[in-house]
């Protein structure tokens, strides 16, 4: 595996970027750029969604990056401080590994990452070379309702937090939607949520089947980390620490386009415990056998009409 800490010149901000060592010159590569949530950063991300440990066996390329805005609890991307960065990432992946080798572009987003990669997939630049969104307890389209006793608890000597209320959960349930054609995998621990909706508008809107339950992905072993900060104070929702897990795996076939839409519920589980490595690599060959081609097609469009 290739790993480094890579560099956009335009600003001196430094991200991880993985890729398979032995990449041949003309090779396709799926590229996911990997989101952290708010309060985190890039090396707590690498471990709490570890697809760098699959970039040889499913020839990704992956980078990793930290919001600029605040740090500790208060980091969170935004977009005066971050989107140009972030579009930045993409041209160096596009124009380091080839934009004809990119066969698909994922956003992968954690919390407020996955919130950040929704409000992306609303610009033009994103919506038009994305083709798939995982959002990892980041929201789903067509909202799973979030668990009352979800958030971050108080730390120790903080004050407690007061619960969200009806509009506060009402606005995080109702973000917009984005106009843009991809595939769209929303994981999530069990106890975030009050149940998982058996329906998904966007199946619905490219004509998909009723939901298919997959079997089960069992993990013998943890995932690689967890909230540190609020050990031995942190609840069931908001996470406990690594152990192994069981996910549950539902699909919605024979969507248009083949795309890939599906819902994974990670039982026992709540927001900060890493992916344990069964169910982060059955993401990874979900995302990999989905459509892509969308930022080859815009490569091609702009040759053709030079």
């Amino acid at each position: 595996m290739g790993s480094e800490s890579a560099v956009d010149e335009k600003t001196g901000r430094k991200f991880f970027l993985d890729y398979p060592d032995d990449l041949g010159a003309a090779e396709e590569v799926t590229f996911l750029l990997n989101l952290h949530g708010g309060g985190s950063g890039g090396p707590w991300q690498r471990r709490y969604f570890p697809a760098h440990d699959y970039v040889g066996a499913n020839r990704l390329v992956v980078a990793t990056p930290t919001a600029d805005t605040g740090s500790g609890p208060g980091r969170s991307w935004v977009p005066e401080a971050d989107d140009e960065h972030l579009r930045t990432i993409v041209e160096l992946v596009l124009g380091r590994f080839g934009p004809n080798n990119i066969r698909a572009f994922w956003l992968v987003g954690h919390s407020q990452g996955g919130m950040t990669s929704n409000r992306l997939l609303l610009t033009d630049y994103f919506a038009e070379r994305v083709d798939g969104w995982l959002s990892l307890s980041g929201g789903r389209i067509g909202p799973a309702e979030r668990s009352p006793g979800a958030g971050r608890p108080a730390r120790p000597g903080e004050q407690p937090r007061a619960r969200p209320t009806e509009a506060e959960r009402a606005r995080f349930a109702n973000r917009p939607t984005p106009s843009a054609d991809f595939s769209f995998i929303f994981a999530v621990g069990e106890h975030e949520i009050v149940g998982l909706p058996e329906s998904s508008p966007w199946a619905e809107r490219y004509g998909a089947g009723p939901r298919v339950r997959l079997p089960d992905v069992v993990d013998s072993e943890p995932g690689q980390t967890y909230d540190t900060t609020l050990e031995g104070h942190s609840t069931p929702a908001w996470g406990l620490a690594p152990r192994p897990g069981t996910a549950q795996v539902y699909v919605f076939p024979n969507a248009e386009g083949a795309r890939l839409i599906a819902d994974v519920v990670r039982l026992d589980k709540g927001h900060t415990e890493g992916l344990e490595p069964r169910i982060t690599e059955e993401l990874i060959k979900m995302i990999v056998s989905a459509p892509g081609g969308k930022a080859q097609a815009l490569i091609n469009q702009s040759s053709r009409s030079v």
